[in-house]
């Protein structure tokens, strides 16, 4: 049952899917009334284990300040079963990702997009398609769950488009990449908490 739970995945847990983690709880947390309870649990984990424990990638970290969110006590960690079991929806980089999901956690491919094209799914579905309610973890958890299943039945309306791994790129490859999660991620934020 609630919260929500979102689980951000990249390769190794140090750039991407560590900026999706803690955008998602900026954004949704930006919508909440003042002293709402935070109706999402937003977390990542990579598909490599040679991060495990590490801090946010400097750039990473920087990019995901400048916009408002803190990297503070970050540490990568690499996927495991607890992870994909208590997700309510998984959101990848890439393909790559999904494939290693597939292989490893096929249960759970009803529930795993990649980012890009998740985003680009649920700002097809209109808020007449979802439970109403409140900025409640329940109503929340309620529309969520509803947009998973809608989303896995409209796969084919959006073609798949990777987020590019930007380790070691320029600043203004961090902000394009920080700038694709964002417009990602804003269709489910807004579907959440309308």
């Amino acid at each position: 049952m609630p919260p929500f739970s979102v689980l951000h995945v990249c390769l190794g847990n140090i750039c991407r899917s560590p900026m999706a983690e803690r955008l998602f709880a900026l954004r949704v947390s930006e919508r909440l009334p003042q002293g709402a309870e935070q109706p999402v649990l937003s977390f990542s984990c990579g598909i490599a284990d040679w991060n495990t424990g590490a801090s946010m990638d400097r750039s990473a970290a920087r990019e995901l300040n400048s916009r408002g969110g803190d990297d503070s006590g970050f540490r990568a960690r690499h996927m495991a079963s607890e992870h994909v079991e208590s997700a309510d929806l998984i959101l990848t980089a890439t393909q790559e990702q999904v494939d290693y999901i597939a292989a490893e956690y096929g249960y759970a491919l009803d529930r795993t997009f990649l980012i890009r094209h998740f985003g680009m799914i649920v700002d097809t579905v209109t808020q007449d398609e979802l439970p109403s309610g409140d900025a409640s973890p329940a109503d929340v958890y309620a529309r969520g769950t509803a947009l998973v299943k809608l989303a896995d039945r409209r796969r084919d309306i959006a073609v798949p488009e990777p987020l590019d791994d930007p380790w070691r790129g320029s600043a203004a490859v961090f902000t394009r990449i920080g700038d694709e999660i964002d417009a990602a991620l804003a269709p489910l934020v807004n579907r959440l908490l309308p």
